[in-house]
């Protein structure tokens, strides 16, 4: 099943084979991912709601403001990563037999606190960038009396007048998440049990995509369902979601990255 893809032509990447997988690998992932979690129930729960109830203070504030609460939803999917690092710290010591509880988990991501840094740097930039072109789309499109929420779900996306601007937010929108998904799909979990820098771990996330683009769009498809269930049932469902997302990406990263 597995092939190499890259034979280290790049002395930073030399101690990596990037490999290729079948296109039904994520669910393989996603069974896996549910088995640690199952396995580490009150520690992933522990993330899942820490993060749930992140999320509903966040669209909860935001809710009268459509361009932050749509900027929120769709920048919730491109931080994911950062979001599950403590779901990968899980695995990852679930994969070597060591104690996985909460504080495990804490006291795992404090000895990777500068690649969490700046990798939440990163994820800062790309949020803040993305919440003024949200902005920026909905004062260059938007021409209603009053910016509601229920005004933008009645006029923009169900009365057919703002075609064009749904049109450029989901291709600007989807051209951000589709390089950053890219950069990031496999990056954190590869920093975290490589302690590479984050650029090295961002190429190499990119360069197994790239290998990978059938499994990939699926497993990125996967993913947005998943957070979707969390966006649909008012970030409840996402205490379960989120933790079966991360650990099963934790997964996908050891089966398209072998180390020499």
């Amino acid at each position: 099943m597995d092939q190499p893809l890259y034979h280290g032509f790049d002395d930073t990447l030399a101690h990596f084979r990037f490999q290729h997988v079948t296109a039904s690998r994520p669910f393989i992932w996603l069974s896996r991912g549910l088995s640690d979690m199952r396995d580490n129930l009150p520690a992933s729960l522990s993330w899942g709601i820490c993060f749930a109830l992140l999320g509903y203070f966040i669209l909860a504030y935001a809710a009268n403001r459509p361009y932050l609460f749509t900027a929120a939803v769709s920048g919730f999917f491109l931080v994911g990563p950062l979001a599950a690092a403590g779901l990968y710290e899980i695995s990852r010591r679930h994969e070597k037999g060591e104690p996985c509880t909460l504080q495990d988990s804490i006291r795992g991501l404090a000895g990777h606190g500068d690649s969490l840094l700046y990798f939440g740097l990163f994820f800062a930039i790309v949020m803040i960038s993305w919440e003024r072109i949200s902005a920026i789309l909905f004062a260059l499109f938007y021409t209603g009396q009053s910016l509601s929420m229920s005004n933008v779900y009645r006029e923009i996306f169900t009365s057919g007048n703002y075609v064009d601007f749904v049109l450029a937010y989901m291709l600007i929108g989807g051209a951000i998440a589709a390089v950053i998904y890219a950069l990031s799909a496999i990056a954190l979990p590869l920093m975290m049990d490589q302690d590479t820098d984050i650029i090295t771990a961002m190429v190499a996330s990119t360069r197994a995509v790239r290998g990978n683009l059938i499994p990939m769009t699926l497993w990125a498809a996967m993913i947005v369902i998943l957070i979707a269930i969390g966006f649909a049932t008012w970030m409840v469902g996402l205490a379960l979601t989120l933790p079966l997302a991360g650990h099963a990406t934790w997964h996908a990263y050891r089966d398209l990255i072998q180390h020499d």
